[in-house]
């Protein structure tokens, strides 16, 4: 679970209540797929022909380039969940980091669960005594990552939400 109890009005469309403006949705929602993307390859060198995690991020590109509507997005973030579902280790964390970054078409703060899992598939990727050092590199590297315009607003959601995200973002 990647969801605090109280939504942060922050991460919510101004559609919906919040104050999120559509440009830094849209910066969110690139920012995951970049994060996602990173670790892409730890589930493509096991299911080399599913390609319903690169398809996720394809979708959510194409959603912030108004080409494709948020419930086309969504679903494909649900396929490449999907996809994740019957797999172990780095290739099931990456799947799910594509699928969290495609939902944040629909849900914001799905930002940080695609962060997140790309973290925790750096980890699995990594030999057991090096896997919290590989972990910090990822979460720098997403960071380095964050376009000026959201990156307090990440910073500070990843400090609030770190409990839920399975304390990725302490390094």
């Amino acid at each position: 679970m990647i969801f605090s109890k109280v939504p942060d009005p922050r991460l919510i469309t101004v559609r919906r209540g919040g104050t999120l403006q559509d440009a830094d949705h849209h910066l969110l929602a690139l920012w995951a797929a970049a994060c996602a993307e990173h670790v892409l390859p730890l589930f493509e060198q096991v299911q080399p022909a599913d390609d319903r995690p690169r398809r996720a991020l394809e979708q959510v590109r194409g959603w912030v380039r108004g080409e494709v509507s948020m419930m086309q997005a969504r679903a494909a973030g649900g396929h490449a969940m999907g996809a994740a579902r019957s797999l172990r280790g780095a290739a099931r964390e990456a799947a799910f980091a594509a699928g969290q970054a495609a939902v944040v078409a629909h849900v914001a703060a799905h930002d940080l669960g695609a962060a997140a899992y790309a973290i925790r598939a750096a980890r699995a990727a990594a030999p057991e005594a090096e896997r919290q050092e590989a972990g910090r590199r990822e979460c720098q590297w997403q960071r380095d990552q964050l376009p000026d315009a959201i990156r307090e607003l990440v910073l500070d959601d990843q400090r609030l939400r770190n409990p839920y995200c399975w304390f990725v973002f302490d390094g």
